[in-house]
C-alpha cells in the first residue's frame, strides 16, 4: 500500500510542485493550503509523513506540529522552510519532527528523508503492534475468588516500593503477576528485567546478575553489564530463584542491604536503584531447613507474598480463559477464531492440568490446528491428554 503524505504550505507552487514529484513516486498525496486545515486533517485521517511549511498565516508549522505531536499522531513531520536556520531545526526536532528541509529542497535529499521517514513510520506502527499483543499476551483473566485476591493485592502494593515475593506452581501466571505490578508501579516507564535463575548455569548467575570485567575469567573477553545494572531504575524480576546458588543468594542479599553491587572480578562498588520482584514454585520453608536457601534473603524478598492459585482452584476461570486463547492464537495464525461446543467446553473445564495456564494455553492450539470451525467434544477426547 503506498504511503499517504499530507502537504501543508501556503504556497500553491510548492504544492504542486511536491504533489508531482511524490505522486511520480508513487506515493498517496493529500494537500492542506494553511496550518489550521492541515491540523484538522491530521486529526481526522492517518497520514505516515507530513511535509509542513514553517512560515504561514494564522497557524505556523511550529504550532502545527506541536498540537498534532499532543494528539498522538503517528505521522512522521518533516519540516520545511526558505528561512531556516540551525536554532528552529533543533526547536522542530526537540518537539518531534523528523527532520528539516530546506526550501528550495533538493530533490534527492528530500526524497531520502522521505523514504528514511517512512521506515521509521513503520517501526512505529509495528512497535504499537507489537506492544498490543504484549500487554494482550500479558493480561490477567479471571473472576474467581482466588484471582480476584490476586488482582487486589496487585493493585495496592504496586504503587509502593515493597518487595513482592510471588509463590505458584509452573504454569499459573507468576510472570503476569510481576509484569502487572511493574506496569502499575512508579517505575513504570523504566525497565523490567528478567531473570531466570532456573536456567542459567550455576557458575554463571552471579556474571548473570551483577556482570564481570574483561579478563575476570577465560570466557570474559570483554566487560558485561549485569541485570542488576540494566534495571536501575525500574524492576528486576528473579524468576524461580529458588533455583539460585547459595553464593549467589550471599550477594544479592548484600546488593538488597546496601543497594550496590560489585562485577565479577572488579573491586568497584556500583550502586542501583533496583525494586525486586522474586518468584517461585518451590517450597521455601523446606528449602530454608534443608539449608539450600538463607532464611535471611528469604525475610527480605517477602515483604508482601503474593499465592498464585492453580487452574484446579479456579476451574471456573477456564471458559474466560478459553475464549481468550481461542481469539489470541487465531490472531497470531491469521485466521477466525473457532468456535467451540459447550460438550467440549464442560471437559476442558474438568481436566487435571497439571501443567496449568500453559497446558491449557498449548492444548487449545493443537485442538485449534487439528479441528474444522468448531471444537468437539470428539476433538477434546482426541488430542487433549488432560
Amino acid at each position: 500500500m503506498a504511503k499517504k503524505i499530507l502537504i501543508i504550505d501556503d504556497e500553491i507552487s510548492i504544492r504542486n510542485t511536491l504533489r508531482d514529484i511524490l505522486e511520480y513516486e508513487k506515493y498517496d498525496i493529500e494537500e492542506a493550503e494553511n496550518g489550521k486545515l492541515g491540523l484538522e486533517m491530521i486529526l481526522q485521517n492517518d497520514y505516515d509523513i507530513v511535509l509542513c511549511d514553517i512560515k504561514m498565516p494564522e497557524m505556523d508549522g511550529m504550532e502545527v506540529l506541536e498540537k498534532a505531536q499532543e494528539s498522538g499522531t503517528n505521522a512522521q513531520f518533516i519540516m520545511i522552510s526558505a528561512h531556516g536556520n540551525i536554532e528552529t531545526a533543533v526547536e522542530a526536532t526537540k518537539i518531534g519532527a523528523f527532520d528539516f528541509v530546506q526550501k528550495p529542497p533538493d530533490l534527492n535529499r528530500l526524497l531520502l528523508t522521505i523514504r528514511n521517514a517512512s521506515e521509521k513510520s513503520n517501526l512505529v506502527t509495528e512497535t504499537k503492534i507489537l506492544k498490543r499483543k504484549v500487554s494482550k499476551s500479558m493480561e490477567i483473566v479471571g473472576e474467581s475468588e482466588g484471582i480476584l485476591e490476586v488482582k487486589e493485592m496487585i493493585e495496592k502494593v504496586a504503587p509502593t516500593e515493597a518487595r513482592v515475593f510471588i509463590f505458584g506452581a509452573n504454569g499459573t501466571g507468576k510472570e503476569l503477576v510481576a509484569n502487572a505490578i511493574h506496569k502499575l508501579s512508579n517505575r513504570s516507564k523504566m525497565p523490567l528485567i528478567e531473570v531466570n535463575c532456573a536456567a542459567i548455569p550455576s557458575e554463571l548467575i552471579e556474571s548473570e546478575l551483577f556482570g564481570h570485567e574483561k579478563g575476570s575469567f577465560t570466557s570474559a573477553i570483554k566487560r558485561r553489564i549485569g541485570k542488576f545494572e540494566q534495571a536501575d531504575g525500574g524492576t528486576l524480576f528473579l524468576d524461580e530463584v529458588g533455583d539460585m546458588s547459595l553464593s549467589a543468594q550471599a550477594k544479592v542479599l548484600r546488593a538488597l542491604q546496601e543497594n550496590k553491587i560489585t562485577r565479577v572480578g572488579g573491586d568497584k562498588e556500583i550502586s542501583v536503584n533496583v525494586r525486586v520482584i522474586a518468584a517461585t514454585n518451590k517450597n521455601l520453608k523446606e528449602e530454608i531447613a534443608n539449608n539450600n536457601f538463607r532464611e535471611d534473603l528469604y525475610h527480605r524478598l517477602s515483604v508482601i507474598v503474593i499465592n498464585v492459585p492453580t487452574l484446579k482452584e479456579r476451574k471456573e476461570d477456564i471458559p474466560l480463559l478459553v475464549d481468550k486463547f481461542l481469539a489470541d492464537i487465531a490472531e497470531s495464525y491469521g485466521i477466525m477464531p473457532k468456535k467451540i461446543d459447550p460438550e467440549a467446553l464442560s471437559l476442558l473445564q474438568n481436566g487435571n492440568w497439571s501443567g496449568n495456564i500453559r497446558e491449557l494455553r498449548n492444548v487449545l492450539e493443537r485442538l485449534i490446528i487439528m479441528s474444522d470451525k468448531t471444537i468437539s467434544e470428539a476433538h477434546v477426547k482426541k488430542y487433549a491428554d488432560i
